[in-house]
């Protein structure tokens, strides 16, 4: 009767361990394991194409997580994708910073690329990125490699 006990017990142990690595996992691919109570101060950059840029991806800089995408909205005045980005205060970066939307890998997720330009007057909460280079989209890549050929393949012919 006592082995049966301890049997149980240890099996119940394995499938909490268990439903925790579950929970763990839906919340690190949900990009919700990584909240960070740090406080962080809100700059927007505008993009002509954000590509599958969501809300919570990271910001980075030199590859390393400086903040998260805060919101994304639509400009209707400019036609163009406002993105506010939450960085950390610990990281002040200069007036002059680049922002570029990249992709982890040749299919991966997408996030936010910071590249500290030279400016001593740093960012502050509120202001604007003015350098912005948009995401590259596989698909325009694509196709502008097929119309060059085409064309390519008109001039030999004639």
């Amino acid at each position: 009767m006592m082995k049966r006990k301890a049997l149980d017990l240890w099996a119940g142990l394995f499938v909490a361990m268990g439903l925790g690595a579950l929970l763990f996992l839906a919340l690190k691919v949900g990009n919700l394991a990584s909240f960070s109570a740090a406080e962080t101060y809100l700059v927007t950059a505008n993009f002509d194409n954000i590509g599958g840029l969501k809300k919570r991806a990271p910001v980075k800089s030199a590859g390393v997580v400086v903040g998260r995408v805060e919101d994304i909205a639509f400009d209707t005045s400019i036609y163009e994708a406002t993105v506010t980005l939450a960085i950390d205060k610990r990281y002040l970066f200069p007036k002059d910073t680049s922002v570029k939307i990249l992709t982890a890998g040749l299919l991966g997720e997408q996030y936010v690329g910071l590249s500290a330009g030279g400016d001593t007057v740093k960012l502050k909460d509120g202001d604007k990125f003015k350098l912005t280079q948009s995401a590259v989209v596989l698909e325009n890549l694509i196709s502008q490699f097929l119309f060059s050929k085409a064309a390519d393949g008109d001039k030999g012919g004639k």
